[in-house]
């Protein structure tokens, strides 16, 4: 599917490289190969590309779900569903060679855009060194952030997932 008004784009961004940094770009991976994604949803594996995210998001998506590794003061495999608005972003510094997810998606009406409904699904990382693979509780976590994502294109959040506001 390509980008149309009234479509869904859920994207995995993080450095496979980095251990659980690349929680995003796996769940979006399993996601994308079970065989249950909606026709108006697109799932992307983006790494690290923010240049690359923040053109696709000018295709006009109603809804961005993120899907990430992120810090929070929980036990590492904690997954947590934030709602993100334009009140929650600064501008940051834009990146052509890196993913600064606030930076793309704050600059993302100087490329023309607007910031769409958007969601983050995060897992706290436990390593996040050199390395390929994810910890054993970031990798337990998959699973629940995939049905995480199934719940935000299913319109209704959970209270149990709906945790906190960025």
């Amino acid at each position: 599917m390509t980008g149309v008004s009234g479509g869904v784009l859920v994207a995995g961004i993080g450095n496979l490289f980095l251990g659980d940094d690349g929680f995003g770009p796996e769940v979006v991976r399993r996601f994308a190969g079970s065989g249950t994604v909606p026709p108006h949803v697109r799932a992307v594996d983006y790494g690290i590309r923010g240049m690359h995210l923040a053109y696709d998001l000018l295709d006009g998506y109603d809804t961005l779900i993120l899907v990430d590794a992120c810090a929070a003061q929980e036990p590492p495999g904690t997954v947590t569903v934030l709602e993100v608005g334009a009140d929650d972003l600064g501008t940051g510094e834009f990146d052509a060679h890196g993913m600064d997810p606030v930076a793309v998606l704050g600059n993302l009406d100087a490329l023309g855009g607007t910031l769409p409904l958007t969601y983050v699904v995060g897992c706290v990382p436990a390593d996040l060194n050199e390395g390929i693979g994810l910890s054993g509780p970031v990798a337990a976590a998959v699973p629940e952030a995939i049905a995480a994502v199934h719940a935000l294109l299913g319109s209704a959040v959970p209270e149990t997932m709906k945790t906190r506001r960025a």
